[in-house]
């Protein structure tokens, strides 16, 4: 945009980019500063770091390192103790000293060996929290004509007292008691991320060769008590999908068993390096793709509604959704047991309470299972939708699959229920075009069978954020709605 602005001789357009200090780990943040430094007169682009020592969990890195020294060592405080010493006793040369310095942004910059070597003009750091003083600060930068940054020392949670003692809890909250703060909520059930992590220290306890990685989702993934329990075989790369697969293929290569634990939104920005590194390479390496499906309240940008299409097209790829708690487990077994990469994709929140009683056993890859015997109609689900399909199924006297396997289908599973029944229905949490749904055309095609098949998915849209109830309903993607589209289907056969 300033580079547009630029060429469009807007030369009095701002424009400002405000990235915290978790999100500059990312390769996008550090090719757009690589490309911003070339660019001088006339380019008129304010970088603001917010630098809060926190993404959602604590930092990671060596560049989080590096401006906490930054801000430790506060050389730019120094620098002024230093010209106010030596300059005050001489009246004349302080005025001027003072004038000069509200001239020059108002402050000494400390060297910064990142954006210098970016060739970018660095400023701070500075006390985000001073208002009066930051809005002084950024009316003198307007005097630049070239890209700069501005490092905002702040704090995270600042002005809540809850907030400030434990700023992870709260990174993304729904609703809470501000009084209080946010209240605990027990459960019988645990989430699908609970029975991860859960399986997760199970396994490493069994296995030495188990590693786990996450790209800065160490809470929101479920791995904070694997890293207390084996801490030299876990590793946050900070906010990098990318580096977080291929170091996962590298692990892969020398013998290592290395697990991604991975939300579903995150992975599409490291598709390219599963695709080149781990499965060109046929690689063991085991993708936890948690959030798979609608989200909730965290709305568009965090839906995981494309990796079943990105995933069942990569070769040697293994692509598994569990339609409860123990097939989570089970399935986690199975991609680990496993001699190439291996996904499992299940939901945000709890499931529909199944026992998890699984310990170290696997499922027959490419099989699914025949829950419920029937007639006429044979519903196929994908994940979290066999349960969704279930009450519909009990109602219409159908058979009810979990399929289990997005890839390799369960091809022989598919042609057998078309061939025995007057109509398909298959559902899944997840795009509609290229999924799991399309994955049953597909035998049916090849195998020149003839059926009529209804499929429920997300159609081809972005998704507004609401409770994943509710969206469900919006979508018609509820047991009720789906059963009366059969019914009508039923009735014109």
């Amino acid at each position: 945009m300033a580079i547009a602005a630029r060429l469009e001789d807007k030369s009095d357009r701002w424009h400002i980019a405000v990235i915290g200090d978790g999100a500059l780990t990312g390769g996008m943040a550090i090719e757009a500063l690589n490309d911003a430094g070339v660019w001088k007169d006339g380019v008129k682009l304010l970088i603001i770091l917010n630098d809060n020592d926190c993404s959602i969990s604590p930092p990671a890195g060596a560049l989080s390192n590096h401006l906490a020294k930054i801000v430790s060592t506060r050389a730019y405080t120094c620098a002024r103790e230093i010209s106010k010493r030596m300059l005050k006793p001489v009246p004349g040369l302080w005025d001027i000293a003072k004038r000069m310095e509200r001239q020059a942004i108002n402050f000494v910059s400390p060297p910064s060996g990142i954006f210098s070597s970016f060739d970018l003009n660095y400023y701070g750091p500075v006390d985000g929290h001073d208002v009066v003083g930051l809005v002084e600060v950024l009316r003198n930068l307007r005097g630049l004509n070239a890209p700069c940054v501005l490092h905002v020392a702040t704090q995270k949670g600042k002005g809540y007292a809850p907030a400030e003692r434990n700023p992870t809890a709260y990174h993304g909250v729904g609703t809470f008691d501000p009084a209080v703060g946010l209240a605990s909520k027990p459960s019988s059930k645990p989430t699908y991320t609970e029975i991860f992590g859960r399986w997760l220290c199970d396994t490493a306890a069994r296995d030495s060769r188990l590693y786990g990685i996450t790209p800065a989702m160490r809470e929101g993934s479920g791995l904070v008590e694997f890293e207390k329990r084996f801490p030299e075989r876990y590793r946050d790369v900070a906010i990098a999908e990318q580096h977080a697969v291929t170091y996962a293929a590298g692990l892969a290569c020398e013998g290592i068993k290395p697990v991604v634990a991975i939300y579903s939104t995150f992975l599409q920005r490291a598709i390219d390096q599963l695709i080149h590194d781990v499965a060109l390479q046929n690689l063991p390496v085991v993708f936890a793709v948690d959030r798979g499906g609608l989200v909730g309240a965290d709305g568009a940008t965090h839906h995981g509604f494309f990796d079943l299409s990105l995933l069942r097209t990569v070769p040697n790829m293994t692509v598994m959704a569990p339609s409860d708690e123990n097939e989570c487990r089970l399935m986690l077994n199975t991609a680990f047991s496993m001699n190439s990469p291996a996904a499992v994709r299940y939901p945000r929140g709890k499931g529909p309470g199944v026992p998890v009683t699984a310990d170290a056993e696997t499922v027959p890859v490419g099989k699914a299972r025949r829950l419920l015997e029937g007639s006429r109609t044979a519903f196929l689900g994908f994940g979290t939708m066999t349960n969704v399909l279930r009450p519909a199924a009990e109602k219409l006297g159908g058979t009810l699959i979990d399929m289990r396997f997005v890839k390799p289908i369960d091809a022989e599973a598919v042609i057998e229920s078309a061939r025995t029944h007057d109509l398909l229905v298959c559902a899944e949490e997840g795009v509609l075009m290229g999924g799991a749904c399309s994955a049953v055309l597909e035998v049916l095609a090849d195998a020149g069978v003839s059926c009529p098949v209804m499929r429920f998915g997300l159609p081809d849209e972005f998704i507004e954020q609401g409770t994943q109830a509710e969206l469900l309903e919006m979508l018609g993607l509820t047991s009720e709605a789906i059963e009366a589209k059969v019914r009508a289907r039923l009735a014109a056969l």
